[in-house]
C-alpha cells in the first residue's frame, strides 16, 4: 500500500516549462489517471513518479519518503510502457521474470510469482511461447506481467493500448479493470488519451492543461460538473456546445437570450445584478432534444453521422471564423436530414453557464 504526494511539482528544461506547481495527494489504493491535450506533460509527470525524468522543484513523497533523489529502482514503483519492450528470444515466462533473476531470487519465488502473474492475466497457456507467438493484447499482458512479479506499491501506465487495435483495447481495457480489482491495495497511475479508458478505469481523473492541473475529480463529477469550459469540452464527445448569450433574468433558474436567437432555462442559480452578464451556456449533444416548444438551438442540417443507435447532427460547419459547428447526438436512425431544419432545447439541469471561462457553479 502506498500513498503518494506531489507539492508544487515542477519541471523544465532550461527555460521552457512544461510543468509547475503541481499539488496532487493520491490515496493508496486509487486508481488515479492522467488526461489532457497532447504537451501537456501527461507522460512527464508519470516519468518524474517514476524517476525517469528529474523533479526540478518541488516535492515528490511515497508512503511518506522523499523520492526527489531515489533511483527509480528503490521507489517501489512499476511501470507498463507503450511499447510492449519484450525480448524477442525469451519465453513469456522468462520475459516475466527476468527483473526477478536480476534481483537475485530463488527459482522457487520466480516460478511461484510468474504462475501467479499468469493465472492472473490469463496467460498460463502462454507461459513457454515466444512473443512472436502472440497477438498485440497478450504481448501487452506479458509486460503488464512484467511489472506484477515484482509486487510493487504503484503501478505506472502510460498509455498501455494506444497500439492495439480497437477490439483488443475494449478487452484489454476490462482485463486492467479486473487486475485492478484483484489487487485493491495497489495504487495504480494511468496516462491515456483515450476518454473511454479514463471514464471506465478511474477513481478519480486529473485533467492537466497549460503546465498545471485544470481539475481532479471523480469521471462523472468532470462531466457532469466542469469548472471550465475547458474541462467541460475536454470530457465528452462530441465536445461539449457552447452558445454565447446574456442573462435577461436571475433566481435558482437562470434564463439567457442567446446570440443566436434561442432561450435556455439553466437551473444555476444567478443573483440579482447578473442581468446582462455575458455567459456561454454549454450543452452536451447528448442532451439536446427536438422539440415544438421553446427553442434552445435552430438550424440547418449541415451533415449527419449515423451510428446505429444514435445519429450525429452538425450545424454551421463552413463558418469564417473557424468556430466549431454545433452538434446534436439524438438517438436512433435519421435518415436524409441534409438541410432540414431542426429545432433543438435541454432540460434546464442539464446546462452549463460559464462566465470567463468558468462555471457559474464554482463563482464563489
Amino acid at each position: 500500500m502506498a500513498d503518494l504526494n506531489l507539492k508544487d511539482v515542477a519541471k523544465s528544461y532550461g527555460d521552457v516549462h512544461v510543468l509547475r506547481n503541481i499539488n496532487l495527494d493520491i490515496k493508496s489504493g486509487e486508481f488515479i489517471v492522467f488526461v489532457g491535450p497532447s504537451g501537456c506533460g501527461k507522460s512527464t509527470l508519470l516519468r518524474m513518479i517514476a524517476g525517469l525524468e528529474q523533479i526540478t522543484g518541488g516535492t515528490l513523497k511515497i508512503d511518506g519518503g522523499v523520492m526527489n533523489d531515489i533511483p527509480p529502482s528503490q521507489r517501489g514503483i512499476a511501470m507498463v510502457f507503450q511499447s510492449y519492450a519484450l525480448y524477442p528470444h525469451m519465453t513469456v515466462r522468462d520475459n516475466m521474470a527476468f527483473a526477478l533473476k536480476i534481483a537475485g531470487k530463488s527459482k522457487a519465488e520466480i516460478q511461484e510469482a510468474t504462475d501467479r502473474a499468469g493465472k492472473m492475466l490469463q496467460l498460463t497457456p502462454y507461459l513457454d511461447r515466444l512473443p512472436k507467438a502472440l497477438s498485440g493484447g497478450q504481448r501487452q499482458r506479458v509486460a503488464i506481467g512484467r511489472s506484477i512479479v515484482r509486487d510493487p506499491k504503484v503501478y505506472l501506465f502510460d498509455e498501455p493500448l494506444s497500439n492495439l487495435d480497437a477490439a483488443l483495447r475494449v478487452a484489454t481495457r476490462i482485463e486492467i479493470a479486473q487486475l485492478k480489482a484483484s489487487m485493491p491495495d495497489r495504487t495504480m497511475i494511468y496516462v491515456t488519451h483515450d476518454q473511454t479508458e479514463a471514464m471506465t478505469l478511474a477513481d478519480r481523473i486529473v485533467v492537466l492543461a497549460g503546465g498545471g492541473i485544470a481539475q481532479v475529480g471523480a469521471p462523472l463529477e468532470l462531466y457532469e460538473r466542469p469548472m471550465t469550459e475547458f474541462v467541460a469540452q475536454f470530457i465528452g464527445s462530441p465536445a461539449m456546445n457552447l452558445l454565447p448569450g446574456k442573462v435577461v433574468q436571475t433566481g435558482q433558474v437562470t434564463t439567457v437570450q442567446l446570440d443566436g436567437g434561442g432561450i435556455a432555462h439553466a437551473a444555476i442559480p444567478t443573483q440579482p445584478g447578473d442581468e446582462g452578464m455575458r455567459v456561454n451556456v454549454g450543452v452536451r449533444p447528448e442532451d439536446m432534444v427536438e422539440t415544438d416548444g421553446d427553442v434552445l438551438f435552430e438550424g440547418q442540417v449541415d451533415l449527419s453521422e449515423a451510428l446505429g443507435e444514435v445519429t450525429l447532427h452538425y450545424f454551421g460547419t463552413n463558418q469564417p471564423d473557424g468556430k466549431a459547428p454545433v452538434v446534436a447526438k439524438l438517438p436512433g436512425i435519421h435518415r436524409d436530414m441534409g438541410g432540414k431544419t431542426v429545432r433543438l432545447t435541454a432540460a434546464p439541469e442539464k446546462l452549463h453557464l460559464f462566465h470567463d471561462g468558468r462555471s457559474l457553479l464554482y463563482r464563489h
